[in-house]
């Protein structure tokens, strides 16, 4: 591709002004003409046809083969300067451009008139060019063209001549060198400040969306499998066509929280470590895409990094675990804008649109923008600002004639390329190299415009609006279309592969929307279309003012925390007037540069403000939030391009003074935001300061006095719950949800069932409240109309397992075993990942006589939810059960392991009692009883381990404290009993047994084992006629007391009662048919009888 060498318009050729001389080879001086030199592009070849070889250059100028470029810069760097690259430019050594003074725009205007033409012996002959920069006030430490000339920078030009093969040495590599190591510190600093503002967030745990988002979720949670379900459900777990379905369609986010599980486990240190490290490539890859497609100078474009690395309206996408969709999506959103720039053709372009030069970086294109869309929606947006910016910036680089020559501009007619307050390279666009527009080009081949009038600050110049209706009507441009046949077929083949990707998107919706409530997004269900429009417009404006002033920021923003606007009259409207106002500013802004590409920065910083936010605008659909900070992630980037571009604007209208004042007030700001963020990753540390946070912030906002209420209750603070509680229900009377959960909290079940009903009123179909009022009834002794509630419950929740085992279990009550395990079964094929179902299932199964069955069900509660004691304990327990003493400590060993809890540790003392391993028995029930000294049952069971131990004393008196305490207690007067039985002191035995007959127990079966024993203590004392009396009111209770039988027939035997000692004998062995010592009693009873049979014969003979 040949190029054209660097315009000469405008620079002085010889001595240099003010500046640093650079020797010429003798002869090399060119002949100074004081006619107007058109300017030049650098590269002005002009492809042929399709097939044709490439032309000559236009203007019939040496090849860049012959002529080499070589700038240097002299003098000292000051603030003002702009910054090369190795590419022509010094290193980037200031941040803002100081504009040139008034007598160097004088010099700069004089030496417009000057023409430089080479002298014919030097063509063929390398030349170097050598710019040396003037020093003087305003003069800048960089390379760039003054105005009029592409240049911005203070202070004028020498340029010498020099043959490349005479001196003037070539300082290119050691530029290259230092521009690197700029570039190295750069990226080493924007990284240490994203980390620094958000290590803090390391040490936080799963808050607020993370727990539905990853802990709570069936295709995230450890141990499930990866499965297809990832790609056809939500990023809450459910599937995309159900009508409880989110519709956040985020598969690759799914993917990355299912990797980190799969790498570290559930440590929630390694998901924020990945969040931040995300966060450092996002900020990396905008300094480099504002480098290269945005601004002039990489002070600036470092600049807007930063802004962006310690922003803190990030903190929630940041600090939050779920917030990686948003900079997961804003990354590959980058890479995508990249890699469309890097498609198409960057050098001398034939046509007045660039070809695509490389169809794999177009694809690749579309590639990244669907990742983007898969991890969040707002991805997608990424097409359409390709597209506009390959229409308003890519496509219009240089003016061309309509051969392809260059236009020569009259002296009068506004150059294209006005100067820019950000220093460059003369040659270059936004320091890039430049290509050429289309035919036709407005300002550059048409008649002469009317001369542009001194820059008012007005963003649209009415040169610049002459020029675009001169455009729109002239002859010469009614070719217009075919000159844009590169971008319309880039165009059809981005919206087409859109079109495709929103079908399949609305496919795997199942074709419906999202529901949402009216707490969720309240203009959204306003009947009145003003006040709907009205609020939208203003929510526009509140989010811009989050991104200026990130003051007061917090985790959610619904349910009063931004009243509805319903009025025109509202002070409010001001603000999105304002708002409107200066984005028709800019966009005309735009405009009025679209052929001359001037502030580029502008276009830039409006797409990407723009377009992101566009899904979270209820422009086209109903969002279900208010105000999100996270999905200000994205924005937030073309923010800081407009924020840094102005604070440049305003560097070159104010003095040094001014300057050096605004820089400062810069670096305060940029630290007072870091300072913001690092308090803000404090605010997400943990569930509770999260939840406590909102309520500080928006103590008006019923939702955070909702959320904090429920971790309040969730930590047994009851009483600080019911106020929360209360509170929402105060700001928003018709919280269904509050109303359920305030039911929950609340003794008295008169008021519970108020709640329960008035969260019904409001919300028929709340499953949960419907769920707690059957319940309630079912406590009630209602269990027909409980039978009826669950089931509306099952119907509105079909995924709400509590409501199929509270159904199911109120059918086994009623003996409907059939129907109880119907429920169970239709509960595990909808709630498959319900490890509660399947455990309370193996309960049910246990319980109808099918131990075998359950196990199967314990252990899959247990590979779903890998921590789940409950079912640990229930499968030792069965075990325990089917006589496997080893399976069965082995299962309550790894309860332990999950969970320190007394009520694991009773279980296993109790087998180590029943096994006669009293000394273990006695360590694991003191370690209980240490873990809960108020627990009863637990200092019972050690004082019976102590009695049986031999420790009566001990095991007496620690009855008797409890005794003290509780005086009803029907177990520690059994225990005594026993102890001073054992003590023989059987008249305090049975004083005991007495008492605790007098505290007269409902269970039959209680009474039947208190007369059992109170005949063991009268037998005891020899008293039998009074212990067969309690016997046989023992066996009358409870007739399957085979011992009270056997002790009947006992007595019976020592009184020689042998007929009627038989009869109690074989009734206990039709209980226990396996007793030995009943069968041996038998034997004695015969061999009695047989003796007695021979007396007998013997005296009748």
């Amino acid at each position: 591709m040949c190029s054209s060498p660097a315009p000469f318009g405008g620079e002085q050729w010889g001595l240099g002004h003010e500046g640093e001389h650079s020797r010429v080879p003798r002869g090399a001086l060119p002949r100074l003409s004081r006619t107007a030199a058109p300017r030049e592009p650098r590269s002005t070849c002009r492809r042929g046809g399709r097939g044709q070889r490439a032309r000559g250059c236009a203007g019939n100028q040496p090849s860049s083969r012959d002529w080499g470029v070589e700038e240097r810069a002299s003098g000292h760097a000051q603030w003002g300067g702009g910054g090369g690259d190795g590419r022509g430019r010094r290193g980037d050594c200031c941040l803002f451009a100081a504009g040139p003074t008034r007598r160097h725009r004088r010099r700069r205007s004089a030496w417009r008139s000057r023409q430089v033409q080479l002298p014919q012996h030097h063509v063929g002959a390398p030349l170097r060019v050598a710019a040396a920069r003037r020093r003087g006030p305003g003069s800048g430490g960089c390379q760039t063209p003054g105005r009029g000339q592409g240049s911005s920078g203070g202070g004028g030009a020498m340029v010498v001549i020099t043959s490349a093969r005479g001196g003037g040495g070539d300082r290119a590599p050691s530029r290259r060198r230092g521009c690197g190591l700029a570039r190295a510190g750069a990226a080493a600093l924007l990284a240490g400040a994203s980390c620094l503002c958000y290590c803090r967030s390391l040490q936080g745990e799963f808050v607020h969306d993370d727990v539905w988002a990853i802990v709570n979720n069936p295709d995230v949670r450890p141990g499930a499998p990866l499965r297809w379900g990832i790609f056809t459900n939500d990023f809450w777990g459910k599937g995309m066509a159900e009508n409880t379905s989110h519709k956040s369609y985020r598969p690759l986010c799914v993917l990355t929280f299912k990797l980190n599980i799969f790498l570290t486990g559930m440590n929630p240190f390694y998901f924020h470590a990945v969040n931040i490290i995300l966060h450092c490539l996002v900020t990396l890859v905008l300094m480099y895409t504002c480098d290269k497609t945005v601004f002039k100078n990489r002070g600036l474009a470092f600049v807007t990094a930063l802004l962006f690395a310690v922003h803190p309206i990030h903190t929630e996408a940041v600090a939050g675990i779920v917030g990686r969709a948003d900079v997961l999506a804003c990354l590959l959103f980058l890479l995508a804008f990249l890699s469309y720039n890097r498609s198409l053709d960057q050098g001398c372009v034939g046509e007045n649109f660039p070809s695509t030069v490389s169809p794999f970086f177009l694809l690749l294109s579309l590639f990244l923008g669907t990742c983007a869309m898969l991890v969040k929606e707002t991805g997608i947006t990424v097409f359409g600002v390709c597209l506009v910016y390959d229409l308003f910036s890519l496509s219009h680089k240089q003016d061309k004639s309509s051969n392809g020559a260059l236009c020569p501009r009259s002296p009068q007619q506004p150059r294209s390329d006005q100067s820019s307050s950000l220093p460059g390279h003369p040659h270059r666009e936004n320091g890039k190299h430049q290509r050429f527009p289309h035919k036709g080009a407005w300002g550059g081949c048409h008649s002469p415009l009317p001369p542009e009038p001194k820059s008012s600050g007005f963003p649209v110049s009415p040169p610049a609006v002459w020029s675009m209706m001169r455009y729109l009507t002239a002859s010469s441009n009614r070719n217009f279309l075919l000159t844009m046949r590169p971008f319309f077929k880039r165009a059809i083949l981005v919206l087409s592969y859109v079109l495709v990707i929103l079908y399949f998107r609305l496919w795997i919706m199942g074709g419906s929307m999202p529901l949402f409530s009216e707490q969720d997004n309240p203009a959204s269900f306003s009947p009145y279309i003003l006040t709907r429009f009205l609020t939208y417009s203003y929510l526009l404006a509140f989010n811009v003012w989050l991104l200026l002033a990130p003051v007061t920021l917090c985790y959610d923003w619904q349910v009063g925390s931004i009243p509805l606007v319903e009025t025109i009259w509202d002070m409010r409207n001001l603000a999105t007037i304002l708002l409107a106002v200066v984005m028709a500013l800019l966009s005309l802004h735009c405009l009025a540069a679209f052929k001359r590409l001037e502030h580029k920065e502008v276009l830039v910083g409006l797409l990407f403000l723009v377009f992101p936010f566009i899904p979270a605008s209820n422009l086209f659909f109903r969002v279900g939030f208010v105000v999100a900070e996270r999905v200000l992630y994205m924005p937030s980037m073309g923010y800081c391009i407009l924020f840094v571009h102005g604070l440049s604007k305003l560097c070159t209208w104010l003095n040094r003074c001014g300057a050096t004042s605004l820089i400062a007030s810069t670096v305060l700001l940029l630290l007072l935001f870091s300072w913001k963020t690092v308090k803000q990753n404090e605010i997400w540390l943990s569930r509770e300061s999260l939840f406590r946070s909102g309520v500080q912030t928006l103590p008006h906002n019923a939702k955070v006095h909702y959320n904090y209420a429920n971790f309040l209750k969730d930590q047994g603070r009851n009483k600080e719950a019911i106020y929360h509680y209360r509170t929402a229900l105060k700001l928003y009377p018709r919280h269904a949800s509050a109303l359920n959960n305030l039911g929950t909290l609340t003794r008295d079940t008169a008021e519970a069932k108020m709640y329960y009903q008035r969260a019904l009123q409001l919300h028929p179909q709340h499953n949960r409240a419907l769920f707690n009022l059957g319940n309630l009834l079912k406590s009630q002794e209602k269990k027909e109309e409980a039978i009826t509630l669950l089931k509306d419950s099952i119907k509105y929740g079909p995924e709400f397992a509590d409501a199929y085992s509270s159904l199911a279990s109120l059918l086994a009550e009623q003996e409907r075993f059939k129907e109880a395990e119907e429920t169970y079964q239709a509960g595990i094929k909808n709630c498959p990942d319900s490890s509660d179902l399947h455990n309370n299932y193996g309960v049910f199964l246990v319980d109808t006589g099918f131990p075998k069955k359950a196990v199967a069900h314990y252990q899959q509660a247990i590979k779903l939810s890998p921590s789940h004691h409950v079912a640990m304990v229930n499968l030792g327990r069965l075990y325990r059960s089917l006589g496997e003493n080893s399976m069965a400590e082995e299962w309550y060993k790894r309860a332990l392991q999950v969970a320190h809890k007394a009520e694991i540790l009773s279980p296993l003392g109790a087998l180590y009692y029943n096994t006669g391993r009293y000394e273990e028995a006695l360590q694991i029930y003191q370690e209980a009883a240490a873990l809960q000294p108020s627990q009863r049952d637990l200092r019972l069971a050690l004082a019976q381990v102590l009695a049986v131990m031999g420790q009566t004393k001990e095991a007496e008196k620690m009855t008797n404290h409890i005794v003290s305490e509780e005086t009803g207690c029907l177990e520690c007067y059994r225990l005594l009993s026993a102890i001073y039985s054992k003590q023989e002191n059987h008249d305090k035995a049975l004083d005991a047994i007495d008492k605790a007959l007098q505290l007269k127990p409902k269970d039959p079966k209680v009474i039947s084992e208190l007369f059992f024993t109170k005949g063991n203590q009268l037998r005891e004392q020899n008293l039998l006629d009074k212990a067969f009396e309690s016997y046989k009111a023992a066996v009358q209770l409870n007739p399957d007391q085979a011992q009270a039988w056997m002790n009947m027939g006992g007595i019976q035997h020592i009184k020689g009662n042998y007929v009627s000692a038989r009869a109690y004998y074989e009734r206990a062995l039709q209980l226990v048919p396996d007793s030995k010592l009943l069968k041996e009693n038998l034997a004695k009873l015969d061999r009695l009888e047989k003796r007695l049979q021979e007396v007998r014969e013997k005296d009748q003979t």
